[in-house]
């Protein structure tokens, strides 16, 4: 069993998210306590609390640095708030972006 830990945080005046997602320096995102965490709560928080467990995940990325820190970070934050993920845990998560990003390399 997961222990769920609920954490106080600030808001981000700059988290404005555009058709690519909130585009920033990764350092933006390590240096800023729980900047990262804020903007996926933020979005999964668009999602009613009642239809999330009826909801599909779908994470995407290019492969590059912070890419597999972020998964587990939005794998994380998405099963505290009762968000169904395929395949049952973060390894099947985790495996099933990775092919799809080695899918998406390969035809590049």
């Amino acid at each position: 069993m997961v222990k769920i830990t609920t954490v106080k945080t600030k808001p981000y005046a700059d988290q404005k998210p555009g058709t690519s997602g909130l585009r920033k320096r990764v350092t933006v995102f390590q240096q800023n306590q729980h900047y990262a965490e804020n903007f996926i709560q933020s979005t999964i928080s668009v999602v009613e609390p009642s239809e999330r467990q009826a909801a599909a995940l779908v994470v995407g990325g290019d492969g590059r640095f912070f890419m597999k820190e972020a998964i587990q970070l939005i794998v994380q934050i998405a099963a505290a708030n009762g968000v169904s993920l395929p395949g049952g845990d973060t390894v099947h998560l985790r495996l099933t972006c990775e092919l799809a990003l080695g899918q998406t390399q390969l035809a590049s």
